[in-house]
């Protein structure tokens, strides 16, 4: 029998990439990258002129036709690169950033993309790092905790202005018109997955971790009527649909979307996913205990389990969220590489841009380079990794980043290797959240562009004080989603048996150093005051942030 091959797509920040991988083994054989040519709305409205309206603070849109071109460019590259007959693939899965949401009329069709809206900021899609929905996310958690209600602890307490109910009611209450409009408000998981097969199927990922849906139902209208007189009709009406199972089948593949991709019409089309929970059983982490952070411009750390508990600030548990049989855990940071890419771009200066350019480094490289030759707490510097506010375990999107210690002694490399331990700061807070909660965690794996960066790696087992394994693909969550391409396409019966096969990880490549350890518990006591006095205790970033919106209003 000739080889089978299955299709990844991974739909990133700023760009989807595509791998065509072996059924059999895992091998992945071609990979094809297209960057999204709007990137991230975050100014003005494409196609407007420079005189336009800007978009007020903390938006983040995109344009729906970019994820398309992903389908047309990346996964014929892929698969030329791998040199493959396409008739020999089976299957193909995707991935999407969460919560990222497509406003839709009945058919599919992006609002933005109807001529009548297309000047509208509420028609494009909600990036997941949209995150001017705090206002209606406060009042979410208020009335919740308020009232009562059973599914707010499985969120740790606090639902997300990131997620589908904060953004669905910002839509509501800012553009009522539209908001009539739209036929769906639709997870772009599950959006492009409606491109392939012609089938609009919900996953059941997002719908337990970003749309509220627990125990098969999402909050009652009474509640949503009482935050929002009108709004009790948005679930039936907007937000529930058909339900698919990680790993099933949501349909086949359309001819309209095999003349994009070049694959043969009628293949298996997965039921959609997240990047960070695809990514679990790419690391052939589909046990207790392995916490799995997926690195790039945000960390989102998921986990199993096998014990339901309540952990406070967690974005979420979902029962069979991550795999069928096991309770799966979500946290995150909303900011980790966008904040060493800003200090990169914005306060370094030209003498060591010169620098790096004759030693024939990146600006990362050389900061890096300088950095590790440091010893702990060298520089005297603590920083909070909050630049894109605070997901967990606080949930708090008006919180900013800090550094504290600088004189006029400081350097650039000072900076930046504390902002590298702020971000390990982090992550041990929501280790430590788990553990305290009754959730274990005994090894730390790691997925994602930053993997690469050894200094880095080094400083979060240390940290953290785990033995940090590393997931052994550069692709990990398109690799995750040919898992499940291979298993809706019937090649494996489950996830976990087709990571065994498919999945790859490098174990325990960094391990803790005790002295080092040693050191970084001082910083880190640090960072928690801090932590938890202006996260927690003083409103003071928070009164910035309302500033800063009223002088650009």
């Amino acid at each position: 029998m000739s080889e089978q091959y299955v299709i990844g797509v991974d739909y990133g920040t700023l760009s989807g990439r595509a791998v065509v991988v072996r059924v059999s083994d895992g091998a992945e054989l071609g990979t094809g990258v297209h960057e999204y040519p709007h990137a991230v709305v975050e100014d003005r409205l494409p196609g407007v002129g420079p005189d336009a309206r800007r978009l007020p603070p903390e938006w983040a849109l995109q344009v729906p036709e970019d994820y398309r071109e992903v389908l047309r460019v990346a996964v014929p590259a892929a698969v030329e690169a791998a040199g493959i007959d396409p008739a020999d693939v089976i299957g193909i899965a995707t991935d999407f950033t969460a919560c990222t949401m497509v406003p839709t009329l009945a058919d599919g069709t992006p609002l933005n993309e109807v001529p009548a809206y297309a000047d509208r900021p509420h028609a494009y899609v909600k990036l997941w790092k949209h995150h001017a929905a705090q206002g209606q996310a406060d009042r979410i958690n208020r009335l919740a905790e308020e009232r009562g209600e059973a599914w707010l602890p499985r969120y740790g307490g606090l639902i997300s202005s990131e997620w589908e109910f904060a953004k669905g009611l910002q839509l509501f209450e800012e553009d009522r018109e539209l908001y009539d409009a739209m036929d769906h408000w639709v997870e772009a998981a599950d959006w492009i997955v409606w491109q392939l097969c012609g089938r609009y199927v919900r996953n059941a990922c997002t719908a337990g971790y970003k749309g509220i849906r627990q125990n098969g139902r999402y909050p009652m209208a009474e509640f949503l009527e009482e935050l929002a007189p009108g709004f009790s009709a948005f679930v039936p009406d907007k937000l529930e649909h058909e339900m698919g199972e990680l790993g099933d089948r949501a349909g086949t593949l359309t001819a309209e979307a095999a003349a994009w991709t070049g694959l043969p019409e009628g293949i298996a089309v997965a039921v959609g996913n997240v990047d960070a929970h695809v990514t679990a059983p790419a690391a052939q982490a589909t046990g207790a205990g392995q916490m799995v952070a997926i690195m790039g411009t945000s960390t989102c750390h998921v986990m199993n389990a096998d014990v339901l508990r309540e952990v406070p600030g967690m974005c979420g548990v979902v029962d069979g969220g991550i795999v069928a049989g096991s309770w799966g855990y979500e946290a995150g940071q909303s900011g980790v590489g966008d904040i060493f890419g800003w200090f990169t771009r914005t306060c370094v200066p030209p003498s060591y841009v010169e620098a790096a350019d004759a030693a024939g480094e990146s600006v990362h490289q050389h900061l890096t380079r300088l950095a590790e030759q440091q010893v702990v707490g060298e520089h005297g510097l603590v920083a909070l990794d909050w630049h894109s506010g605070n997901r967990s375990v606080l949930v708090d999107h008006e919180l900013s980043g800090l550094v504290v210690g600088l004189t006029l002694a400081t350097r650039p490399e000072d900076v930046y290797r504390a902002l590298l331990e702020a971000t390990a700061f982090g992550t041990r807070v929501i280790v430590e959240t788990f553990r305290e909660a009754g959730v274990p965690v005994e090894e730390f794996i790691v997925a994602g562009g930053l993997a690469k960066n050894a200094l880095l790696m080094q400083i979060y087992s240390d940290v953290t004080r785990l033995p940090l394994s590393i997931i052994d693909s550069e692709q990990g969550p398109a690799l995750g989603s040919a898992i499940h391409a291979a298993v809706a396409a019937g090649a494996y019966p489950d996830v976990p048996t087709a990571a065994k096969s498919m999945g790859k990880v490098r174990k325990a490549v960094y391990v803790p150093d005790e002295q080092r350890a040693e050191a970084y518990d001082r910083l880190f006591s640090v960072y928690l005051e801090l932590h938890d006095h202006l996260g927690r205790d003083s409103d003071v970033m928070r009164r910035l942030k309302a500033i800063r919106r009223e002088v650009l209003a």
